[in-house]
């Protein structure tokens, strides 16, 4: 074929760009941007399709769990332009990532370009000329095997959410949404919060003292009284009790001890003096979980943002693959981390021999290389500071770092432990009669650590962080104690009695959770970002500080499922599903068979199926409830938790009192001691403001489920004529008039709504007048009548906030005290400016080039929802905990292309025309086996 060119697709257009500059003019290459089709969402189905397990789950769960898969509406345009470049290419090179995401995505390739060229994998793990090259001589063939585990855990997740979701839906709450992995990570940090719930602060005191010798002086904690060891955090258990053998000093014992120390006549010397060698090995290279965990420590990123900076780095070639639970480094690598750090640090910093890395990856399929700095020469951070801005640039010189420091020698020293021994004490005359107090006459023993590193090794270069650890002292870093020898006296400079409480189990953070997660074996590396992100924007986990606290709906979802389908937060079981899932990656298992035991049942362990068909009764309220003490209850209710209160006086069937809780008070907050307080506080907003002089009506403030309002209150119904009883809602007949007539002027007196209004998000209840609520209980304002039209202008609060509106038309305004402020001038001002106009398109808050499948200019905008990336025809709202200074047009394309491959619903009229865009499963498992 005249002209014939090699078609390469991959799946990112920055991607496609880098590659294409490398490959030349005898290639072409496209970007599938992403999965090209998945399965239809049920109610996209043709309308013959819409029955029987195809029509629930879009998955013949009947027939060997065949899926129907459609590209999207968003994608047809980009598989046009792919089928028209392949009419031109002599070969196919599917050049997409090598994990099971990356093979699936070139499967999904193969089957809708139907090619009829020769076809090749072409696989790589860095985005250089020699890889790229390299990677185009070294092909291989598709490998089903991970074709079959990424269709086995996609087809899982459509199986699990779809049966359990609308169990939560209707027992828990609209919205919710139950997984695989997502609702063992919540159950996690919900366990953690149970924890924390139960336990109970025990209470210790110790001595720290500052000793001296001649010049020098040192920190040293008492640890022995009398011989006996005295208790630190470590010796309690989370229920506040001692376990084992330890001296607990209480105040009294601890100030009486401090004071026997103090006495200038009582002998202080050194009785011990040891000292041993000090080595510290590097961390290993960068796996993605340990990325995400170092990142969050270090630069306060998300797992998410840590990978989509990543993701960039890599597909513009600064690093390697960053999806990888691989530690190991290649040749290339390790002599490349060598050369560099012999270079920047010395000879000596490097071990004799290079370094190598095991980890305990069960995934190998995936694990390619350890997250590096690319290519055969590394570049320094120094050399990218005029192209790396930003989180890209710290992400960058943190791998740098690690890898480069991985290869570095131990760092070396010496730590010194010195024993310093005071007494005899004569504490029982000092110290009132305790269980706990020491002997006395006995001696009091103080120990004090210091580290000298003679060596730095990696040091120089790198230092990982670590997580927060409970109840341990703070540990003394790199010091030097002064030369002492054994039985030589010391002086004291100071003492203090300390007091101490035992801390709760620190709450999950984005790096310990993703740690955990991987010690458990659920999830992967390339799942744990949007593991994360799904618990953050199910409202399960909210953020406060790094600390990841889980809300009261978390609660009653976790109990739920523990309840009524307790294999699938086991964690144990979430992990052996992985573990099997890599097996048919592997090759080892089928597809069909697992899906078959996992969805229907077997020896082994109940299956979905059994455990959705016979739920039995599931009591709402129940799942939703949590008693705090005898008579306080906690409900989660449809608009949030509240405290209810039973009155032992009342009636059985009296309403039992409401008590709000207030905005961000955590799980583990809400003590006995809290809800008491809560209860006993004085009703917030039930004030009253006066009486309105137009109507007479009381005018009070009120704080409601929605949040503070002001209304009035209508007048009582007059007690001569008829009334209602407030226990049973019936018409009492008076002696004046009829019973039928009471019934009609009760209905009457019923009917009117009394006016009620918002408070501004600026204002406070308490601090609320009765001019500012007859003012907010007038709205809307009038504002004055249009000089052209004629028509009355108002100002008002709205659902989406504050506007104007005159007629149909409507503006925004900039604040809610614009509605008071804003004439008729400022008015008319804002209507002659265009709606959709030159007046938004100067507010974007950032532009970019060209969308590459729109054609058209990118903008980050400030919306009613918040912030969102558009390019005028699709709108992709920035997520949760992503702010708009970190959006790159790479991450606002990759925004756009997920908010396109949702599309949207299809139209009923159109539903005929899903069945030739689509391709079921059943007719491609042929040319799945054979290609």
């Amino acid at each position: 074929m005249s002209g014939a060119k090699k078609l390469v697709i991959v799946e990112s257009p920055t991607k496609m760009k880098s590659i294409a500059q490398y490959l030349g003019d005898g290639y072409e290459v496209l970007s599938s941007v992403g999965h090209i089709r998945d399965l239809v969402e049920p109610k996209n189905l043709p309308p013959e399709l819409k029955k029987g397990s195809l029509g629930k789950f879009s998955v013949d769960v009947e027939n060997g769990f065949e899926p129907y898969y459609v590209v999207s509406d968003a994608k047809k345009k980009t598989v046009a332009e792919l089928k028209r470049a392949l009419k031109d290419a002599d070969e196919l090179l599917l050049a997409t990532d090598e994990d099971r995401e990356g093979e699936a995505i070139a499967w999904h390739l193969l089957q809708e370009l139907k090619p009829k060229v020769p076809v090749r994998r072409m696989v790589f793990h860095e985005i250089t000329k020699d890889a790229i090259l390299k990677a185009k001589d070294q092909t291989r063939e598709l490998d089903t095997a991970l074709v079959d585990a990424q269709e086995t855990r996609r087809i899982l997740d459509r199986l699990y959410g779809y049966e359990v979701s609308p169990v939560l839906w209707r027992k828990v709450g609209p919205g919710l949404s139950a997984g695989r992995v997502q609702s063992a990570a919540t159950r996690l940090v919900v366990d953690r919060e149970r924890e924390r719930l139960a336990f109970v602060a025990a209470s210790y005191w110790d001595l720290i003292g500052r000793f001296t010798k001649e010049a020098s002086s040192f920190e040293a904690r008492l640890v022995r009284v009398g011989g006996e060891r005295i208790a630190t955090g470590r010796d309690f258990d989370d229920a506040g009790r001692l376990k084992g053998k330890a001296v607990v000093l209480d105040e009294a014992t601890a100030h009486a001890l401090a004071e026997a120390v103090r006495d200038d006549a009582v002998p202080r010397r050194v009785s011990r003096v040891e000292s041993k060698p000090y080595s510290r090995r590097p961390a290993a290279p960068f796996t993605t979980s340990t990325l995400q965990q170092e990142s969050a420590r270090k630069l306060r990123l998300s797992a998410r943002d840590t990978m989509r900076v990543a993701q960039s780095l890599y597909e513009n070639g600064y690093i390697t693959y960053m999806r990888t639970d691989s530690v190991s480094l290649s040749q290339q690598a390790v002599q490349a981390a060598r050369t560099q750090a012999v270079k920047l640090y010395g000879a000596d910093s490097v071990p004799e021999k290079p370094r190598a890395y095991s980890g305990k990856s069960k995934n190998a399929q995936e694990a390619h290389e350890a997250i590096r700095p690319s290519g055969e020469v590394f570049r320094t951070p120094s050399e990218l500071q005029s192209v790396l801005r930003g989180t890209e640039f710290k992400l960058y010189d943190l791998i740098w770092k690690r890898t480069v420091a991985s290869q570095m020698a131990d760092a070396k020293g010496q730590t010194a432990t010195v024993t310093i021994e005071v007494g005899p004490t004569a504490t029982d005359a000092a110290a009132p009669e305790s269980p706990t107090a020491p002997v006395a006459g006995t001696t009091a023993e103080f120990t004090a650590s210091g580290t000298v590193i003679t060596f730095r090794g990696f040091l120089a270069a790198y230092e990982e962080s670590r997580d927060e650890e409970r109840n341990v002292d703070e540990a003394p870093g790199e010091a030097k104690l002064p030369q002492l020898a054994e039985g030589e006296a010391v002086g004291l400079a100071e003492l203090e009695a300390k007091g101490h409480e035992t801390s709760p189990p620190p709450r999950y953070t984005e790096a310990s959770l993703v740690k955990r997660l991987e010690e458990l074996g659920i999830g992967r590396p390339s799942t744990f970002a949007s593991i994360i992100s799904t618990i953050l924007d199910r409202g399960y986990v909210t953020q406060r500080g790094q600390a990841l606290v889980p809300s009261w709906v978390a609660f009653s979802v976790v109990r739920l499922l523990e309840e009524h389908f307790g294999d699938l937060v086991e964690y144990d079981f979430t992990a052996e599903m992985e573990d099997d899932l890599d097996r048919i990656a592997s090759g080892e298992a089928d597809r069909v068979d697992w899906l078959n035991e996992f969805y229907f049942g077997s020896d082994r362990h109940k299956g979905l199926r059994q455990v959705v068909d016979n739920l039995g009764d599931i009591d709402a309220r129940e799942i939703n409830s949590i008693e705090i003490t005898p008579g306080v209850t906690l409900r989660i209710g449809r608009y949030g938790p509240y405290l209810e209160v039973a009155d032992a006086e009342a009636a059985a069937d009296a309403t039992p009192r409401r008590v709000n809780l207030p905005d961000g008070l955590a799980p583990d907050e809400l003590t006995a001691e809290k809800a008491q307080e809560l209860i006993d506080a004085p009703v917030q907003g039930d004030r009253v403001l006066g009486l309105n002089p137009d109507s007479g009506k009381q005018v009070v403030v009120k704080d409601g489920r929605f949040g503070p309002y002001v209304t009035e209150l209508e007048p009582e119904p007059e007690s001569a004529e008829a009334s209602v009883d407030p226990a049973t809602g019936e018409v009492v007949e008076s002696q004046n008039q009829p019973v039928k007539a009471a019934k009609r002027g009760a209905k009457k007196a019923a009917a009117p709504k009394p006016r009620t209004a918002s408070l501004f998000k600026s204002m406070q209840p308490e601090e609320v007048d009765l001019a500012t609520a007859l003012k907010l209980l007038d709205l809307p304002r009038i504002v004055g009548l249009d000089a052209e039209s004629g028509e009355e202008i108002t100002a008002q609060n709205g659902r989406y906030g504050p506007y104007l509106k005159k007629g149909a038309d409507t503006r925004t305004l900039p604040s809610e005290d614009a509605i008071f402020d804003i004439d008729l001038a400022g008015a008319q001002e804002l209507f002659a400016q265009p709606k959709y106009g030159a007046r938004r398109q100067s507010s974007a808050l950032k532009e970019f080039a060209e969308d590459p499948v729109s054609g058209k200019p990118i903008k980050v905008k400030d919306g009613r929802f918040g912030p969102y990336v558009t390019d005028g025809t699709t709108n992709a709202t920035i997520p949760r905990g992503e702010s708009v200074e970190d959006i790159t047009f790479e991450r606002a394309v990759e925004l756009l292309q997920v908010k396109r491959d949702k599309g949207p619903a299809a139209p009923r009229a159109k539903r005929g025309a899903a069945k030739s865009t689509s391709t079921k499963r059943t007719s491609t498992r042929t040319a799945k086996k054979s290609s």
